[in-house]
């Protein structure tokens, strides 16, 4: 079917709602008017039409960047329209934010690269971009999924900024290094479809950083470097702060948050009877979260060193753990080192949202210990269980390893804010505590499977599946790991890719 033919099956989809044949003014009570079922599928059928818009208009963008070139001069086509740059044009004729603007122009661009396209128009730019093969830049399946509908343009600009520019690297053809990239974009759209744009980024930056070790202690000492604390008093005279955190210090002081604010933002439930009284104490609480977090920050100053950490906290120390792939030999010396002795590795928070190279990791195994999780080739930690009705710490640290967060499809919490839920109903005198038939779910998703009547399952070691309750017509889900480490599973019948060591 062509590109106007799938539009139109978008607007006779919407056509069956009579309740939204109407007047604009008179929209809202119009679809007000329609059953629970109806707003479902009138919403799907928006978003279908608003991704072949879309489609559309980063490929009419990229016509523009084309024709619009310096070489062009005041004949391009965004020049003649009294605009100085596509991006101008873009952002005058949408009414978008510059920010927007940019990327819509940037993905219509990667559409056009590698494409003999010159002043073709939008159907040509359709036709190049989807039937290009492997010999085009590492971006090509992006562009190939994007004009399939298989991702949304805001998922093509979080990948390619994730991933980055694939590195020149000496001693490796760059075709290798470019088959890399592509092998990762693909494994990423694979992945688009249960993420949220969000996490869709981490996963990016993670991957990027696992496949490029070299270029992640890099990139953590520009962010290192622009760390900055900046105070400014304003015209009425209230003093602001500003921070720009390096990547470590940032992810301290957000479990600095976690740990405090737990019971605002929804952790888990399963406390002690103390706990449970200071978390109703802190639910209670008439200040806001922002209120509360400005409230420690200034107690933590205060206190400093003086203070006991739980008198601080609570019962949940913060802390920031790092997770990583164990690389040594026989001695427990490093394999593999830099010319200036730094550890050629990567380690990434619990919920793989940050990167820490190296010279990082070997500082805080100075300062710290470990804790060593024994993965099987699929990712299943092994351990033999117990006969508990409660996941026992450690466990949960292999949960965290594996999981990475609420498995939910969509969920971005991370594993401080998430519960160990049993996918067999634990019963006293049979059932067991064992990590392979365990699951971290988000305390709203935890109720939220057991209050709806959702299942998980799992046959064996295979993947866990989330099954609709009875009567849905809803297909089960492959629930996905948000672990950073998922790139090194291989779960059947998925095949992924492995890393060369």
């Amino acid at each position: 079917m062509t590109f106007l033919g799938d539009l139109r099956d978008g607007v006779d989809r919407l056509a069956q709602f009579a309740e939204l044949d109407c007047e604009v003014a008179a929209l809202m009570s119009g679809a007000g008017a329609l059953s629970d079922d109806s707003v479902r599928e009138a919403f799907d059928a928006v978003a279908g039409l608003s991704r072949q818009v879309q489609k559309l208009e980063v490929v009419l963008a990229g016509v523009i960047a084309r024709r619009s070139t310096r070489a062009a001069g005041h004949a391009g086509l965004a020049q003649t329209g009294g605009f100085r740059t596509p991006v101008q044009m873009v952002q005058e004729i949408t009414g978008v934010p510059r920010g927007v603007a940019i990327r819509v122009v940037k993905v219509g661009e990667a559409l056009a690269e590698g494409a003999d396209v010159g002043g073709a128009g939008p159907a040509e730019l359709v036709e190049a971009a989807v039937a290009a093969d492997a010999v085009g830049p590492w971006h090509q399946p992006l562009s190939a999924a994007l004009m399939s509908g298989a991702i949304t343009r805001a998922q093509v600009d979080v990948i390619r900024r994730g991933l980055g520019e694939p590195p020149t690297i000496e001693g490796r053809d760059d075709s290798d290094v470019i088959d890399v990239w592509r092998i990762a974009a693909q494994q990423l759209i694979d992945e688009a479809p249960g993420c949220t744009v969000e996490d869709l980024g981490a996963s990016a930056r993670a991957v990027r950083d696992a496949i490029d070790p070299v270029g992640a202690e890099a990139r953590w000492a520009e962010h290192y470097a622009a760390r900055s604390f900046r105070m400014r008093v304003d015209a009425d005279g209230r003093t602001h702060g500003h921070i720009v955190f390096d990547d470590l210090g940032a992810a301290w002081w957000q479990s600095v948050m976690d740990a405090a604010l737990r019971p605002r933002r929804g952790g888990p439930r399963f406390v002690s009877e103390d706990e449970l009284k200071a978390a109703a104490s802190l639910a209670d609480d008439p200040r806001t979260n922002e209120q509360l977090a400005y409230d420690l920050m200034l107690d933590m100053f205060r206190a400093g060193t003086t203070a006991e950490a739980k008198d601080v906290f609570g019962t949940r120390q913060a802390g920031v753990r790092m997770i990583t792939i164990r690389d040594r030999d026989e001695s427990g010396t490093p394999l593999r080192r830099d010319a200036f002795g730094r550890l050629l590795a990567v380690a990434h928070s619990e919920d793989g949202a940050l990167t820490f190279p190296g010279s990082v990791l070997d500082r805080t195994l100075c300062e710290t210990g470990f804790i060593d999780v024994t993965l099987d080739p699929c990712g299943n930690p092994l351990d033999v269980g117990r006969e508990h009705r409660l996941f026992t710490p450690p466990q949960r640290i292999a949960l965290a390893a594996r999981d990475g967060g609420c498995m939910w499809p969509g969920c971005d919490r991370p594993p401080a804010y998430c519960e160990a839920h049993h996918i067999d109903e634990w019963v006293a005198d049979e059932g067991r505590t064992d990590i392979d038939r365990g699951i971290l779910l988000c305390t709203y998703h935890h109720v939220h499977l057991h209050f709806a009547g959702f299942r998980i399952v799992r046959d064996g070691l295979g993947a866990f599946i989330l099954v609709p309750p009875p009567g849905e017509s809803a297909a089960p889900v492959e629930l996905r790991s948000k672990s950073p480490l998922r790139w090194l599973f291989d779960p059947p019948p998925r095949v992924g890719w492995r890393l060369a060591a």
